[in-house]
């Protein structure tokens, strides 16, 4: 299992948008995510920059988490968020890996 940590960054005053799309998840996404070895997922946000931080741990089979950008419903799902996020011309979500400094088990 490995842990993967990235920030994202949500445009001014869409943190309660951001948070009610999530808490809305769509059930195919969920799968999708779950069919691509991810759980245990998290993303914070700090406030004061709009600062996006996701934190996921993956089982070991990796290559699952790889076919995901290629899924109609990851694709829709970016496309649903474009408007209140910083994203690629795809509308992938500007990731920036981060990089572990400290873990405390």
């Amino acid at each position: 299992m490995t842990t993967h940590a990235f920030r994202m960054m949500l445009k001014p005053g869409q943190a309660d948008e951001y948070r009610r799309r999530h808490d809305a998840l769509w059930p195919d996404l969920a799968a999708a995510l779950t069919d691509a070895g991810i759980h245990d997922y998290a993303i914070f946000l700090d406030p004061e920059t709009n600062a996006l931080f996701a934190v996921l741990k993956v089982h070991d089979d990796a290559d699952r988490r790889a076919t995901l950008p290629g899924l109609p419903v990851m694709q829709r799902w970016w496309d649903h968020m474009a408007d209140i996020m910083e994203v690629e011309p795809s509308n992938r979500p500007c990731e920036t890996p981060l990089i572990p400094m400290f873990h405390f088990a």
